[in-house]
């Protein structure tokens, strides 16, 4: 087999119909667009969504949710993600650093998923309660200025 060789298989693709090209092609004069009217027009068709002048569907139902801009700001470490990172403090800009953040990223909470079996020593990040409680019970410390 070849590329140049390649074709579709038998039947899968079909002509397309030329318009407006004589009485015997079938679709000629009007060019299947019937008499008159705004879809038999070029460029005569209304926009996404329009419903005739009618309230549309978009506008009618309320709008929902809130999307924060701050969002995109704040990270979500896991403690076996610790696990591995190599240095001896773990800031926000060693964990930049080790790409477990993204680089735009300024605020970082280490939440309570997975095990943690090394000590660590935190500094500056926001720790939650289960978070606390394992990263002492194995002998870490915990610096949050």
């Amino acid at each position: 087999m070849r590329l140049n060789t390649l074709k579709p298989a038998p039947g899968s693709t079909t002509v397309r119909k030329r318009l407006g090209r004589g009485i015997g092609s079938g679709l000629g004069k009007t060019g299947g667009r019937g008499h008159k009217g705004q879809h038999a027009r070029s460029g005569g068709y209304h926009k996404i969504g329009f419903e005739g002048g009618q309230m549309p569907l978009q506008r009618r139902l309320p709008k929902v949710g809130f999307t924060s801009a701050k969002a995109k700001f704040h990270a979500e470490i896991c403690l076996h993600h610790l696990e591995r990172c190599a240095d001896s403090v773990i800031t926000v800009d060693s964990l930049k650093a080790n790409q477990f953040v993204p680089a735009y990223c300024k605020w970082v909470k280490v939440i309570a998923s997975g095990q943690l079996t090394k000590a660590v020593h935190i500094q500056g990040l926001a720790v939650s309660k289960g978070a606390r409680t394992a990263i002492e019970s194995v002998g870490g410390r915990i610096n949050s200025n």
